[in-house]
């Protein structure tokens, strides 16, 4: 009966709130995101981004946030200010994959697309300093375009016309894709893989008749190697 008479309190506790988990579940870091994009193309040389992590969403061509001074014509009073690229969100056209690519792209890139003559252009330039400023998503449209057969079909043009043999690309990925991680591994190997190329350990290896006449057999380039250098040695002594 007293409760019922007892003033309410209008701004009385809420309900208990529900929280809900899935919001923080599909939030993923910038690293996380990357690695994910990432995971089937082969890693960049150059890594992401240290500094202008934004750059590793788009064709930024190295370019990124400066930092300077406004300074006061009258009392030369300085002020400190930045400058950013110039971004465009673009459409771009890509010849070998026969679709136009949604990216952001810089203004000095979209110069530098027009002036080698398109977007597969760009991205199969060969000079070091084109693949760093490509950037990670840069590598990973290039990857895309060296992918195509129209790409792979130009490339065996070119070794054609310096008389190289063809490359068989598909049969060059199943191999990759069937050795152990630790080969692949650049920096535990030590040395550069070649692939189709087989080594006869069985058979015998032929010398060349350099020592004096005498043609020798072993099974060991190592040991031929070793009587090639006495021998030359001998000789530089004699001479003397």
């Amino acid at each position: 009966m007293f409760a019922s008479l007892r003033p309410q309190c209008l701004h009385a506790a809420p309900a208990a709130r529900t929280f809900t988990t899935s919001a923080s579940l599909a939030w993923k870091s910038h690293k996380n995101a990357l690695a994910e994009v990432h995971a089937d193309v082969p890693p960049y040389p150059y890594g992401p981004a240290r500094w202008f992590k934004q750059s590793d969403k788009g064709l930024y061509g190295g370019q990124r946030v400066q930092f300077g001074n406004n300074v006061s014509r009258k009392t030369e009073i300085k002020t400190r200010r930045s400058w950013y690229p110039n971004i465009k969100r673009k459409a771009l056209f890509s010849k070998a994959l026969n679709r136009r690519i949604r990216v952001r792209v810089s203004t000095r890139v979209m110069r530098t697309i027009d002036k080698v003559g398109g977007l597969d252009e760009y991205l199969l330039g060969e000079k070091s300093a084109r693949i760093k400023t490509l950037g990670m998503e840069g590598w990973r449209l290039r990857c895309m375009v060296m992918a195509t057969k129209t790409v792979q079909n130009r490339f065996n043009q070119q070794r054609r016309a310096l008389g190289l043999p063809e490359v068989d690309y598909e049969l060059l990925a199943t191999e990759l894709s069937q050795l152990p991680d630790e080969l692949l591994d650049a920096e535990m190997s030590g040395e550069p893989l070649e692939f189709g190329v087989e080594e006869d350990q069985g058979e015998d290896f032929e010398s060349v008749d350099v020592l004096g006449g005498e043609a020798a057999e072993t099974s060991r380039p190592e040991e031929f190697q070793q009587r090639v250098d006495e021998a030359l040695s001998k000789n530089m002594e004699q001479a003397r």
